[in-house]
């Protein structure tokens, strides 16, 4: 479908009158301004502006206060540009140009959809409208000049933060760890709570080299956070590499806050002495030689694992226990080349709180395959099944299922159901056989709404490396609340989407391909079986292929106590499995 067949443009098309309606935008970068005349007096400008220059009396008004321009990730501005795509408006209107977008990549794509849809564009101070050639050029000409000034203003900012840091002046940001901050003497002091917990942390990390024993240490111990929560590796991974515990304060290590493109070293700014020590420096360089002993063997033992290794279970594994996603990390390497994968709590890692152990997923895919195998060869021979009670058995086939007692009743008498009313007929499948995202570049809606749930994924990068990283302190509470309002759009994004893709009509997409493909694979060797050895078959077909079929099959897999407790599937069927108990001794 080409672009000329949206709604807008079609009614343009056919001469009829689209009914004229304007959309004001309004916007004030910082919280200061939402308080003063700014907002108010725009809204009473461009209100009159609507009524007696472009004559139009019909408006809505979209307003974002306390927004930067730099870029367009701003709720009001979402929502009128949603708005305009659906066809309510022919004229979009603003108090500058500024006030859309500083930004001339961003402002050049909106600017290229409301032309595409016949939308007016009319900036009052500027005085000119897209209507005309005229307006259409000089609009380019500012927009030119409107992020030139950005740029300059941020090069001057960046000169005056090193400037500031070069004569020993904090520039703001989070207060690491250990230390209180006077502003109004500009100096750090000792925490000597925080620093007991420091000391530990370096005396652990000393001794036995491992972050994650360290992290697991301090949680045993019982200490947490400034923030309230357990340790983790990468906040022990803090402490333990800033130079800031050794008394000096870095600054300009990154470029920027969005992407952290470390900056050459002989650009960043490294002042000793600029606050009380918690470690020596000798103490601080001996951390920083391990972690770089640390990372030279991971490299050097796992370069070919993180380009060969796929962990089949991944995303799919989770701790019956505690309910957390097991992490993945590479197993045994066979002699044959074959390595395993094994998945494990992340609670159990940090802290020892839950005690479910780790699985190999041998023992995970010898479970999985060959119940969905024992699935299959129930529903081609379900004519001779008369009971939930056989098919039990069915499904309990091989030695794989020697230790289970049976299948929940509630999940069992769903499969028996629904096998009663398919029976063998090829149109019952328990396998979903479309990816939960599907490649559209034919309707361009699906396109826009791509791009948009895209746009969003990178906000909330840039959110938390802003949160993590940045020299401007953001609190934990505008985190919170800033990334629920992302999450939120990204949920309304995916559900558009669903709904115009199930409308859409395309030719097989790539990730269509594969996923047929793999079922293809698969299929093959499971026909005609009535056991699967795993490990052979992830020997065979390429882990891949294999892990495209769990995926579109599995919606999880719990595990408890190194066994499938729960398979759920896709279509939502979910069996539950109880075993029986160990014999003592």
């Amino acid at each position: 479908m080409s672009r000329t067949k949206r709604k807008v443009p079609r009614i343009a098309k056919s001469g009829q009158s689209r009914p004229k309606k304007v959309a004001i935008y309004i916007r004030v970068s910082t919280t200061q301004q939402i308080d003063r005349d700014s907002l108010p007096m725009q809204r009473k400008d461009l209100t009159a502006y609507s009524e007696l220059i472009l004559g139009i009396e019909d408006y809505e008004i979209f307003e974002d206060a306390g927004y930067s321009g730099k870029n367009t990730d701003r709720p009001a501005f979402q929502q009128m540009i949603s708005r305009i795509r659906a066809g309510e408006f022919s004229h979009v209107l603003v108090w500058k140009i500024d006030r859309i977008s500083r930004n001339l990549l961003d402002f050049a794509e909106m600017y290229e959809e409301l032309r595409d849809l016949r939308v007016t564009f009319v900036s009052k101070n500027e005085q000119f409208d897209t209507s005309t050639a005229i307006g259409e050029a000089m609009l380019k000409i500012i927009l030119v000049f409107a992020e030139l000034e950005r740029n300059m203003t941020s090069e001057r900012v960046t000169a005056t933060m090193i400037s500031r840091a070069n004569s020993g002046q904090w520039n703001g940001g989070r207060i690491p760890f250990g230390y209180d901050y006077d502003p109004d003497t500009g100096k750090f002091s000792i925490r000597e709570d925080e620093a007991k917990i420091c000391i530990e942390i370096k005396d652990d990390y000393l001794e036995n080299k491992s972050l994650i024993h360290t992290a697991r240490l301090m949680n045993e111990r019982g200490y947490v956070t400034r923030a309230g929560v357990d340790w983790t590796s990468t906040a022990v991974w803090i402490i333990t590499s800033s130079p800031f515990y050794a008394g000096i304060y870095r600054y300009n290590r990154y470029k920027g806050t969005e992407h952290r493109v470390e900056n050459p070293s002989d650009e960043w700014v490294m002042v000793p002495d600029h606050h009380p020590a918690i470690f020596t420096l000798e103490e601080h360089e001996r951390m920083i030689a391990i972690r770089d002993h640390n990372a030279r063997n991971r490299n050097s033992l796992g370069k070919q694992c993180l380009r060969e290794n796929v962990h089949v279970f991944s995303g799919i594994a989770y701790c019956g226990k505690c309910g957390n996603k097991m992490f993945s990390t590479p197993g045994r390497l066979h002699a044959n080349g074959y390595r395993t994968s094994t998945y494990s709590c992340p609670l159990r890692r940090r802290s020892k709180e839950c005690d479910n152990p780790s699985v190999n997923d041998i023992v995970i895919g010898e479970f999985v395959i060959n119940y969905i195998l024992n699935m299959l060869n129930a529903k081609a021979g379900f004519s001779k099944i008369r009971t939930p009670e056989e098919l039990e058995r069915r499904l309990l086939y091989g030695n794989t299922f020697s230790q289970v007692e049976h299948i929940d009743e509630d999940g069992l008498h769903e499969f028996f159901n629904l096998l009663s009313r398919y029976g063998s007929d090829s149109s019952f499948t328990f396998a979903v056989r479309r990816p939960r995202k599907k490649k559209a570049a034919v309707d361009p809606e699906i396109e826009q709404l791509r791009r948009e749930k895209e746009k969003q994924e990178r906000a909330l990068k840039r959110l938390q490396d802003l949160y993590l990283y940045s020299d401007s302190a953001m609190s934990e509470k505008d985190f919170i609340l800033k990334k629920e309002a992302i999450v939120k759009t990204m949920e309304q994004i995916s559900t558009k989407l669903g709904m115009v893709s199930r409308g859409a009509t395309s030719t097989l997409s790539d990730e269509d391909f594969i996923v047929q493909a793999s079922h293809l694979l698969i299929s093959r060797e499971l026909s005609s079986r009535e056991y699967i050895y795993y490990k052979n078959l992830a020997e065979s077909v390429s882990p891949d292929v294999l892990k495209t079929y769990m995926e579109t099959i599995l919606d999880s897999v719990m595990l408890v106590d190194g066994r499938v407790s729960c398979i759920v599937f896709r279509n939502g069927l979910s069996h539950k499995f109880t075993y029986k108990e160990k014999a003592p001794g």
